[in-house]
């Protein structure tokens, strides 16, 4: 249990959650559901004893798509629990669906210092790949490793690791699926371990007392009209992040929907569909980017629309229907107490 050239070994908590690294195979079901505890998965992985001090607590045994962002934000709250305790890293198991959300929201709302590690699997425990093992060792390499310190909150899987704010889920089935499109990987895992090779982007913390909801996230598509636009605000959503096409742009149609967001002075927010590059008022047609910017929308650089969607949740969080404030926290670097 520990090293006598360095101590004891680094605390880690594991906070499991359940996922597809928690199922297996069902018969009466028709397929995969949750069934193992974390202490089950942990027991599933030889030799973390010599990598970490291990505690695991188990939060629940939710599918990815079940993870709500009131539930995510009590996952932070049972890490900062954590953290209070004087744990030196954090794992958590959670459903590869919705790891985008999670690690978004987590890596923007968590102090940096002390690594929160997220980890998951692609198959499940009774597939003959089962992932789950060697993505738990990893992830419990990267939470234990001093040089994860100040990194916030990534994702680690196949041997890879992802700053939060950037995960993108790039394929449905694959191995390797998680990846930073933009900026690629902060390392990797190999041989027990972490390597890093670039550097965290961080913006300030953003830690409200809780995020708002409903916020709305619409893809615009060919031929798109205002009606989904419309039918979020009349329902009662605080504000809207649009998936636009390219570099920021919609169709004519949809400009009207957005008009009537912006006299309601409610944040409307563009992103891109495009998996890689960011938005930008360059065009200047009806329609576009820059009508949109002059209009009021607020851009979201080179945020996914997941991604777009939590960051306005935090937002709102902070500054509720101070669209001026939110437009700083999105556009900018920083913002105002």
């Amino acid at each position: 249990m520990a090293d006598p050239a360095n101590g004891p070994l680094p605390r880690v908590l594991l906070l499991a959650t359940g996922g597809t690294i928690s199922m297996r195979a069902d018969a009466a079901a028709g397929g995969a559901v949750p069934r193992l505890t974390g202490q089950e998965i942990l027991e599933a992985v030889p030799g973390l004893d010599q990598v970490a001090r291990m505690e695991v607590r188990e939060f629940g045994r939710f599918p990815g798509p079940h993870m709500t962002i009131e539930r995510i934000w009590e996952v932070r709250a049972a890490i900062l629990a954590g953290l209070d305790e004087g744990f030196d890293g954090i794992v958590v198991t959670h459903g590869t669906d919705t790891i985008e959300e999670s690690a978004y929201l987590l890596d923007r709302s968590l102090p940096a210092e002390r690594p929160v590690v997220i980890t998951g699997a692609m198959r499940n425990s009774s597939e003959l790949s089962w992932d789950g093992p060697a993505n738990l060792m990893a992830a419990v390499e990267v939470a234990a490793s001093p040089d994860a310190r100040g990194r916030g909150t990534m994702v680690v899987m196949d041997d890879e690791i992802v700053q939060g704010t950037e995960v993108v889920k790039t394929h449905t089935e694959q191995a390797g699926t998680f990846r930073s499109p933009n900026w690629g990987p902060l390392g990797l895992t190999d041989k027990g371990r972490a390597l890093f090779y670039r550097e965290s982007r961080r913006k300030p913390m953003l830690a409200p007392e809780r995020p708002v909801t409903p916020v709305d996230l619409i893809k615009v598509v060919a031929g798109a009209d205002a009606r989904l636009v419309e039918a979020s605000l009349d329902s009662g959503a605080h504000g809207i992040v649009l998936e636009a096409l390219g570099r920021g742009n919609v169709p004519p149609a949809v400009v009207p929907g957005l008009r009537r967001w912006i006299d309601a002075e409610k944040p409307v927010i563009v992103a891109s569909r495009s998996q890689r590059g960011r938005v930008l008022d360059t065009y200047a047609y009806e329609g576009g980017g820059h009508q949109l910017r002059e209009m009021g929308a607020i851009f979201a650089d080179h945020l996914s629309g997941q991604q777009a969607r939590i960051e306005l949740m935090l937002a709102l969080g902070l500054f509720a229907h101070d669209v001026k404030r939110v437009r700083a926290i999105i556009e900018g670097d920083r913002y105002e107490e």
